[in-house]
């Protein structure tokens, strides 16, 4: 049976998120792991950890360490899998540096609804596929880009 999503905000998806990458690493996440990967306070990280344990998402208490419930961890597998497909078109398509383009679609995941990157999903793998294996699409772009560039230079 799936899981029931719940209605959180960006800033705890993001703390939700953090979390479930800690825990891809170590069998525990600490605040001050979760204060660190966020580059925010840990009084910041306490008050988003005492919500989300309200909304049964992870298990905590003051000075201990914090785990996904099945349902956080449920909601963390929808974040970081959006978060994931709009990165890989980033990159992959579009030829976004990484960095820029993680950061980006860290915004991206929060504003766009799933059928949106649904279908970003699908756009990415048909064009990788229909791409060839001899280029990526990313490179190919990054051409059109340099050509375009220099055609509109020499009309200046």
């Amino acid at each position: 049976m799936a899981e029931k999503s719940v209605e959180l905000s960006a800033s705890l998806e993001d703390y939700l998120e953090a979390i479930f990458n800690i825990l891809n690493h170590q069998q525990v996440a600490r605040s001050k792991d979760i204060a660190k990967l966020l580059d925010v306070a840990k009084p910041s990280v306490t008050g988003a950890l005492k919500v989300l344990a309200k909304k049964g998402l992870v298990n905590y208490k003051p000075y201990g360490y914090v785990t996904l419930t099945t349902s956080g961890t449920a909601q963390a597998m929808r974040v970081s899998n959006k978060h994931h497909i709009i990165n890989s078109f980033f990159v992959d398509i579009l030829g976004v540096e990484p960095d820029t383009a993680s950061k980006a679609a860290c915004k991206a995941e929060h504003a766009l609804g799933t059928d949106v990157v649904s279908k970003l999903s699908e756009f990415t793998k048909f064009l990788n596929e229909i791409s060839g294996e001899d280029k990526c699409l990313a490179d190919k772009l990054r051409g059109f880009k340099k050509r375009k560039i220099k055609s509109i230079s020499k009309h200046y």
